[in-house]
C-alpha cells in the first residue's frame, strides 16, 4: 500500500475496525494511539490525527500541547500481536497551528537529512543497513529504593548456570565469548528466532538471516536488507517491536541494552551506509579497498565528528560500558578493510560496485535510529563537501598495537558526559544544513545531562540498568 486510497480500501475490504498509530519520541521509544476506523480518512494522511504532545519527553509544554500525527501509507501492516485485526501505521508529527512539520520529531529530522543530501547535488539516496544485536533472558528483576539497589538477569543458556539444579541440567551452556555460531542443542533459540524473522516479514520487513551471537546468556541477531534512510529506521523499529513481543509470547524478555552482562560481549548496531545517485552507487572506485574518493571523504567526516556523533549514536551511560577494548566494540577512530577492530570497516564485498559501502561499528541500538542515521549522513556529507582526509588505513589488529602505536590513534569518548561535551563544541555539521536545530540539540543535551548523566552521580549502578533495560 503506497497511497491513502489503497490503505482506506484495505480497511474497508477487510472490515478492519482498529487502526494503531505509532510514532517515535525523542529518546527513541515507539508510542502509540489506537483509533476506531471511522476516525481515519484522506485528511489523516495530510493534516494528521490530533493528540496531546505535552506528555512526550522533550516535546511540548501543557499550554501548547496540541499536535498531529500524519500517517505514512507506505508503513501500513496488520499487527500480528493484536487479538482484534488491527492495522498499524507509522506517523510523523506536524504542528497543527502552522501546518509545519515539527522540528523535534525524529522522523521529520530524518527526512530533512535526505532533503539536504539532494540539495547538495551529491546524491539522491542514502542507504543504511543496521545490525542490531540483543539478549534473550528468562528472568529479569531490578529495583532501586532509598536504601538498596540491584539488578538480576538470568538465561538458561548462561554459562554461570552450568552447576545449577535444573532437574536435570543437560549442560549445553555456551562458554563466555563462544556463542558464535554453535548449532542446537547448545543454541536453544533457533525456533524463537525463526518465528521472529518470519513475523517481521509479515510486517513488511525484507528479512535475510538469523543467528546466535558471541556472548553467552542468549545473545542473538536477526538481519534484514538495507534500505533508504527512513525506511531502514522504520524497519528497525518494527524489528524491535516484533522481537520483544515474540519473546514475551514464549515467556522470555528481550533487551537491546548495550552491556547487560559483565565480562562478555555487549550488543552493538554496526551500521552499513552508502550514497547513490541516478540509480548508481557512488562509493565504488579505484582507491583503497575499491572505494571512491567520495567514500573516503565520507569516512573522513565520520571519523572527524565521531566524538560528537556518539552523543546521538551511543546515547546512554551504559553505551560506554560496551565501548571498551577486547569485546569487538571498536574504540579506536580508524578505518580499515575487513578489520573489525577499526571503528569504520570496509566490508570485503567482492567486485560488485552496488555492494560497496562502509560500516560504522560504534553505534548501539539504544539510539533513536532516525536521529542516528541523520547525524551520520550529515557527518559524511560534511566530509565530502570539505574533502576531509581520513588519513592512512590501519590494517592491523588495533587491540594488539604497542602503547606507543596506540597513542597515535584517536579514540572514542569514555563516557556519555564526554560525548555530550563534544557535541556542544562540534555540531555545526548538524545545524548549518538545517537538519538539526540548535533548539533540538540544546534540548537533547540538557535532557541527557539532567535525566541520565547527573542522576548517575548520585545513584548506584542499578539505576542505570532500570533506565536502559527496556530500550
Amino acid at each position: 500500500m503506497t497511497t491513502p486510497q489503497e490503505v482506506l480500501k484495505r480497511i474497508q475490504d477487510n472490515k478492519i475496525q482498529m487502526i494503531d498509530l505509532k510514532f517515535i519520541d525523542t529518546p527513541g521509544i515507539w508510542q502509540h494511539l489506537t483509533v476506531f476506523h471511522d476516525q481515519i480518512d484522506e485528511s489523516s494522511f495530510t493534516d494528521g490525527v490530533p493528540f496531546d504532545g505535552s506528555s512526550i519527553r522533550g516535546w511540548k509544554t501543557i499550554n501548547e500541547s496540541d499536535m498531529s500525527m500524519v500517517l505514512d501509507p507506505n508503513t501500513a501492516w496488520i499487527d500480528p500481536f493484536m487479538q482484534e485485526p488491527t492495522l498499524s501505521i507509522i506517523c510523523s508529527i506536524k504542528e497543527p497551528r502552522t501546518g509545519e512539520w515539527y522540528s523535534r520529531c525524529p522522523r521529520v529530522i530524518a527526512q530533512k537529512a535526505i532533503d539536504y543530501l539532494v540539495s547538495t547535488g551529491l546524491g539522491e539516496t542514502a542507504f543504511f543497513g543496521p545490525e542490531a544485536e540483543f539478549f534473550i533472558f528468562d528472568d529479569v528483576r531490578f529495583d532501586q529504593t532509598a536504601h538498596q539497589g540491584y539488578y538480576y538477569v538470568d538465561s538458561v543458556e548462561g554459562r554461570w548456570n552450568s552447576g545449577r539444579e535444573e532437574g536435570p541440567n543437560l549442560g549445553y551452556k555456551p562458554p563466555f565469548k563462544q556463542g558464535y555460531f554453535p548449532v542446537p542443542p547448545t543454541d536453544t533459540f533457533q525456533d524463537i528466532r525463526t518465528e521472529m524473522l518470519l513475523t517481521m516479514a509479515k510486517c513488511g520487513v525484507p528479512i535475510e538471516k538469523q543467528h546466535h551471537e558471541v556472548a553467552t546468556g542468549g545473545q542473538c541477531e536477526l538481519g534484514f536488507r538495507f534500505g533508504k534512510l527512513i525506511e531502514a529506521a522504520d524497519w528497525l523499529m518494527t524489528y524491535k517491536y516484533v522481537i520483544k513481543n515474540v519473546a514475551k509470547k514464549y515467556g522470555k524478555t528481550v533487551t537491546f541494552m548495550p552491556k547487560p552482562i559483565f565480562g562478555d560481549n555487549g550488543s552493538g548496531m554496526h551500521t552499513h551506509q552508502s550514497i547513490w545517485k541516478d540509480g548508481q552507487p557512488l562509493f565504488a572506485g579505484d582507491k583503497y579497498a575499491g572505494l571512491s574518493e567520495m567514500a573516503l571523504h565520507y569516512i573522513g567526516g565520520i571519523l572527524k565528528h565521531a566524538p560528537a556523533l556518539l552523543a546521538i549514536t551511543n546515547p546512554t551511560t551504559n553505551s560506554y560500558k560496551r565501548l571498551v577494548p577486547g569485546y569487538e566494540a571498536p574504540v579506536n577512530l580508524a578505518y580499515s578493510q575487513g578489520n573489525r577492530s577499526a571503528s569504520v570497516r570496509i566490508p570485503l564485498s567482492g567486485t560488485n560496485p552496488k555492494a560497496k559501502r562502509l560500516e560504522f561499528r560504534c553505534p548501539d541500538a539504544t539510539s533513536n535510529p532516525y536521529l542516528a542515521f541523520a547525524a551520520m549522513l550529515c557527518a559524511g556529507i560534511d566530509g565530502i563537501k570539505n574533502k576531509i582526509d581520513p588519513g592512512e588505513p590501519l590494517d592491523k589488529n588495533i587491540y594488539e598495537l604497542s602503547p606507543e602505536e596506540l597513542a597515535k590513534v584517536p579514540s572514542t569518548p569514555g563516557s556519555l558526559e564526554l560525548a555530550l561535551e563534544a557535541l556542544e563544541k562540534d555540531h555545526a555539521f548538524l545545524t548549518e544544513s538545517g537538519v538539526f536545530t540548535e533548539d533540538f540539540l540544546e534540548t537533547w543535551i540538557s535532557y541527557k545531562l539532567d535525566n541520565e548523566v547527573n542522576p548517575m552521580r548520585l545513584r548506584p549502578h542499578p539505576y542505570e540498568f532500570a533506565l536502559y533495560y527496556d530500550v
